[in-house]
Order: C-alpha cells, then structure tokens, then sequence
C-alpha cells in the first residue's frame, strides 16, 4: 500500500513506517500532523487518482525532529569584474 501526497509544493511517495524528509512544517517534534492533499492511493490491484485530489483522503504522520539542512554556498562569478 502506497500513496502519493502533496506538501510543500512537492509530491511524495509514502508508504506505511516510512521516514521521510519534507519542508518545514508547522508542528513541534513529536505531534502528529494530517496530509490531506492525497493525489492517489494504491492498495494491490485497486488504484485511486484523485481530481485532482482525492475526496475525504488524508495520511497522518508523526514528526520526529525539525531541524536545517546543510547550508548550501554559492558563488556568482563575473567575468573581470573583481568581485569575488
């Protein structure tokens, strides 16, 4: 059993005990939130897609830790400009 939820402007694949990295979102560790942008549910053979979201689906999880990513550097170069 799988579905695909919608979050932070992302699409994720989520399965059940699957841990999973998202935006940050508005709970403290340790709180269970509700997706309820669910786009398609799957279990075996039967398959639900929704229009584009499916009517009274939702999936809970429970938030483990909020914390920052890796900062990410970046440099613009210009070519003879000495602004570096």
């Amino acid at each position: 059993m799988y579905a695909v939820i919608e979050t932070g402007g992302k699409q994720y694949r989520v399965q059940p005990g699957q841990v999973l990295r998202v935006e940050k979102l508005a709970a403290d560790a340790g709180e269970e939130v509700e997706f309820n942008k669910v786009l398609l549910t799957a279990d075996g053979e039967e398959i639900k897609v929704g229009n584009p979201y499916l009517d009274g689906g939702s999936v809970k999880a429970k938030v483990r830790v909020q914390g920052r990513a890796k900062k990410i550097n970046i440099i613009k170069f210009r070519r003879r400009k000495h602004s570096r």
